[in-house]
Order: structure tokens, then sequence, then C-alpha cells
């Protein structure tokens, strides 16, 4: 017997930066089964139809940095059950804002809370939630001339061994999928080279390195920045830096590669709405926005105690989030949709451009063949959004887990 078929109709879909209209996009045992332009399968009679009225569907937004949400700090770890239940919170939080798959990121902690917090972030599905797909270990490979909010006491030289650090974890990718590290450490190389020939993508951020040692680390193998501008040197004219390397030629490296995708906060805060443009429009292929989400994203504002990534409490003003008496930033509280919407009302680029950035450009960076596009074959983790990128309704494996009245 057939499995039962759900037709979204009257849809503009965002495929490779584009919005490509009248399409019926047709979904089937959690998969997608076909594309097509015209009448309706003629078995549709058998299944449901969801007319979206000339609406945008794209595919699940994928968040490559979030520490945390709703109360929830990822490296708040009390027992394997606790964390699990708050996990899954999160997880079914996530899909009102888009984001059908996350990478939970780690920030700097000691390395006996790296071992007992990674293993409960293995990729799997959340019922009615957005799917972990991984960790993001951001440090504790890091410079402390950049060290931002982490607490730098607890960096480690790129000599010592990733499973003394992370533990077994870190022997293969099925858990932890990206590092991020200063590429100017002594002996970056080889830890780059022992991440990646792992199947660990290697991401550079919290770094004071010049534009020749970033192009070496991309030699070696990093593929990304980590939130590009924030805790790294200034886009200088005749000193770009590590943000220099968003359009680094393979003409610029002996051995050709191309240039490293880029995460960028799109939130307001963390960096101007012009150098979003500028940044998002030299490279649109290789932009990613990410949320930088700390625990206080989705709670009211005020003042709030630290924890075990950051020791001083922390003063939350709508998206922007400090160490309390300062002007530091900590992470953001911007929903991934919001960072869409706000990219394209900077930029004036087409909600399709803006949606390849939380999209189609994390798959490509990780490798995840089965997520991130409008493409038979791949996963129904769909969002449905407004002429201006608002999300209407979320589906994960083609089963709707949320929508707007």
């Amino acid at each position: 017997m057939a499995s039962p078929k759900t037709f979204f109709i009257n849809a503009k879909l965002c495929i490779n930066g584009q919005l490509v209209n009248g399409k019926t996009l047709t979904v089937s045992d959690g998969k997608i089964t076909s594309i097509e332009t015209g009448p309706l399968d003629p078995d549709a009679s058998n299944g449901s139809v969801i007319d979206v009225e000339g609406a945008i569907i794209s595919p699940g937004f994928l968040e490559l940095q979030t520490n945390g949400l709703r109360g929830f700090h990822f490296t708040h770890f009390d027992d394997e059950a606790t964390y699990s239940q708050k996990l899954e919170e999160v997880a079914q939080y996530l899909p009102q804002t888009g984001v059908t798959g996350f990478y939970p990121t780690i920030p700097t902690v000691h390395s006996d809370e790296f071992k007992k917090i990674l293993p409960s972030l293995t990729p799997r599905a959340i019922p009615h939630g957005a799917s972990v797909l991984g960790a993001h270990a951001e440090g504790p490979y890091l410079h402390p001339s950049k060290k931002g909010a982490h607490n730098a006491s607890l960096f480690h030289p790129a000599s010592t061994p990733p499973t003394q650090i992370y533990g077994d974890i870190a022997t293969t990718n099925s858990t932890l999928k990206l590092v991020t590290l200063a590429p100017e450490l002594e002996g970056t190389t080889p830890l780059i080279q022992n991440l990646t020939a792992k199947g660990i993508r290697v991401s550079l951020g919290h770094s004071s390195a010049t534009y020749p040692q970033g192009l070496a680390a991309v030699q070696a193998g990093a593929t990304c920045l980590t939130h590009t501008l924030n805790a790294m040197p200034p886009l200088h004219h005749r000193d770009p830096g590590l943000a220099g390397l968003v359009t680094a030629s393979t003409a610029s490296l002996s051995t050709p590669t191309s240039s490293p995708y880029f995460s960028l906060i799109a939130d307001g805060n963390h960096l101007h709405p012009a150098i979003t443009t500028l940044l998002f429009r030299s490279n649109p292929t290789k932009c990613i926005l990410i949320t930088d989400s700390i625990e206080l994203a989705g709670l009211p504002d005020g003042t709030y105690p630290g924890h075990a990534q950051i020791p001083s409490s922390q003063t939350k003003l709508g998206s922007r989030v400090v160490i309390e008496g300062t002007e530091t930033l900590i992470g953001g509280c911007a929903g991934l949709d919001e960072c869409v919407r706000n990219l394209v009302r900077w930029s004036g680029c087409g909600v399709a451009e803006a949606v390849r950035c939380v999209t189609e450009n994390v798959a490509s960076l990780m490798g995840d063949m089965g997520r991130g596009k409008l493409e038979v074959g791949r996963r129904a983790d769909l969002v449905v959004l407004g002429r201006d990128g608002e999300v209407r309704g979320t589906w994960v494996a083609g089963v709707k887990v949320w929508g707007a009245e």
C-alpha cells in the first residue's frame, strides 16, 4: 500500500538563493518525493493538500551556533536525564523560529565538563522539535587576547590532544561535528589535520591571527570563520586579518582550495548592518547566519547570574547581552528567523538569498546531504514563510510541529 502523501501547492520555493514560483512539493515518509509544476498528482485524493496561497517554502533552518535558550545553557549539566529533558525543551521551542536542526555549542569549559556534556549531544530526532545535529565545541584552543566571554584560564595549547580535552568522542565525527580554534597557536596545523582527518570540521575564531596565519589554517583544512569580526581583529585595508579570508582566492594558496565559509551574528548588536551587508554581498554562497544565542534568549530583560562558562553576571536588554557593568558582548538573544529578516532589510536581498545562509550554506559546510535543500530525497524539514520572511509554520520530517494562528 502506498504511503500517504502531503501536497504543498501554490508555493514559492527557495532553491539556490532564488524563489521558484508555482510549484507543488510532495512529501511522503518524511522525505521530499517530488517538486513539480502543473496539476496535482493523480493520487492527491489519497493524501492531504496544503494550499500555501503563494507563500514561500524554505528548507528548515539550520542553527550552527547556539549556546542555549529559554533559561538553559548547554554547559548546565547535572545529570543525563535532566540534561536530556532540558535539551528537548529547547528543541521543541526552536521550530517557532524556523529551526529544524541545530548544533548545540559548548564554549570553553573544563575538560571534565566537556567529557560529561558531549555524550549527551549525539545526533538524534526530538519528538515535535528540531533535531540535534551534533556538538560544536567553541574552544578551548583559543587565544587569550580575544577571549570574549570565555574563561581564558581554561584555554589549552594546540599541542593538547583532542581526546584529552573532549574524550573518546574526538576520535570520530559521530557527535563532535565542529571545533572553533585560534590558528595562531603554536602547533595548530597538526591539530587541524588531526580533527579534519576524523571528519570534524574546523572553524577559526577567538583569534588575533594574521591573514597569512589564517591562510595556512585554511590550507591545513579549516573551512569556516566563527562569528566573523567578533573576537577577531578588525578588517584593515593593509592588514585584513582573518576577516580577509572571506574572499580568499585559491591563487593565494600553494594548494588550491576554496575560501572558507563564514558565520555572522546578524542581530544588529554584534555587527553594524552595513558591515553585515558588506560581508554577505562579498561571498553570499559562503555566508552563514547564526544567533550565538545564550540561555537568556526568550527570557525577560534583566540581570542574571553567570555559570560554568561565564563566571560574571550578565545583563539582557532586548537581543543584546553583556557582562554586567561592561560593554563586552556575551552572545545573542535574537531568533534565527529575526536574523534572516534583518539581512533582507539591511542588504536589500531577497528572502531566498537570506534563507540560503541558514539552510543550503550550512548543509554544504557540514556535509549534510539529508537536510538544507528543497531536493527530492532530502528530509521534508520545511518552513512556510510570509513575504517578509516571518515564520508561519514549521514541519519536521513532513510533520507539522509549529504553526502561527
